[in-house]
């Protein structure tokens, strides 16, 4: 009963906290009386649909490959999954994450379970090793925004000073490594005082270090340069959808895109909130798009991904509903004819 107390309030929690970000957002935008929604609705119209609809075609390429990065990865386990059942779960998982962040991991793996009988316990024991590799990714693809655009981020960090007086002024990057740091150390004493914990890890072990057993480690890397190289061209072809973002070049790309992944990677329902806070931020900063703008730009894109992500989910949802029943029914047919 405790626990059940615990996981409602920290879900409540954290819808409050998505609500609160996405009030903030949108508290700053000068219309001059213009209607909120109304502008967000003629942004929407203003927008190339062609990039968008490109962005969704690079979208569904990128996660068939990672659903071939995942099946790559049980192999090693003794798990060979089709190519069907590892996209569904996929899928299924992301709609997932989108009503309780993080939840997706768990339920793509249950999904998975129940379609091919994989243990879940070893499938999520992948789901960590992909997430590390993708963390690799990431902090590559930030150190490059750093690299490509020093100056103009040195100006978004020192934009997120949280610091309210003169006297003790505090530099975003500082505020940054301190959340980090905070979560590092948090979570190293939850492992250490949840046994359970402890013993879930050791159970999915063999997942994890499956990476190291794949007989062609080469082409699993290229699976991972590829969805992050489907992810940039989703980000380009989405400034390119916009007028107000057209303009912006390579290095822009690279550094909104850093921004976004961070933004993204919070625990809050598909990034919702922290990629409508940080992104606006950033092309206010760095690029001198105006305030109303950016926020339009942000709320358009993330409703079109999420929008995205909701129809292919419930697709998948049902579909997996469907053989799910059907292999049920010819095990039920097979026992009573036995």
């Amino acid at each position: 009963m405790v626990a059940k107390i615990k996981s409602a309030t920290r879900y409540l929690l954290t819808i409050a906290v998505t609500l609160l970000l996405l009030w903030l957002s949108l508290r700053g935008l000068d219309l001059q009386g213009e209607d909120k929604s109304a502008f967000l609705w003629r942004a929407w119209q203003k927008s190339d649909k062609f990039y968008l609809w490109l962005m969704a075609a690079f979208a569904i390429v990128s996660h068939v490959i990672r659903a071939l990065r995942w099946k790559m990865l049980l192999q090693p386990t003794g798990n060979f999954v089709g190519l069907g059942s590892s996209f569904l779960s996929l899928m299924t998982g992301y709609l997932v994450n989108l009503a309780i962040p993080r939840g997706g991991e768990v339920s793509r793996c249950y999904n998975l379970y129940q379609l091919e009988k994989t243990p879940v316990i070893t499938s999520f024991g992948t789901v960590i090793t992909e997430r590390l590799v993708d963390v690799v990714c990431l902090l590559v693809l930030i150190a490059a925004s750093f690299y490509f655009e020093w100056e103009k981020l040195k100006v978004f960090l020192n934009a997120l000073d949280f610091s309210s007086g003169k006297s003790i002024a505090v530099p975003g990057w500082l505020w940054i490594i301190l959340v980090f740091g905070i979560a590092f150390l948090s979570s190293i004493y939850f492992l250490r005082k949840n046994e359970r914990v402890i013993k879930i890890i050791q159970g999915f072990t063999a997942g994890m270090l499956s990476i190291f057993q794949l007989k062609n480690k080469t082409r699993f890397a290229f699976y991972s340069l590829a969805i992050w190289g489907f992810y940039f061209l989703m980000s380009y072809l989405v400034l390119m959808a916009f007028p107000e973002t057209a303009h912006l070049g390579f290095s822009a790309v690279v550094t909104l895109f850093a921004i976004g992944s961070v933004a993204m990677a919070a625990p809050l329902p598909g990034g919702t909130g922290s990629y409508h806070v940080l992104v606006p931020l950033g092309l206010t900063t760095l690029y001198h798009v105006p305030n109303a703008d950016a926020v339009a730009f942000v709320f358009v894109f993330h409703a079109w991904q999420t929008l995205l992500m909701i129809v292919i989910g419930v697709i998948s949802f049902i579909i997996s509903n469907l053989i799910i029943k059907q292999k049920d029914q010819m095990v039920s047919d097979a026992f009573n004819v036995s």
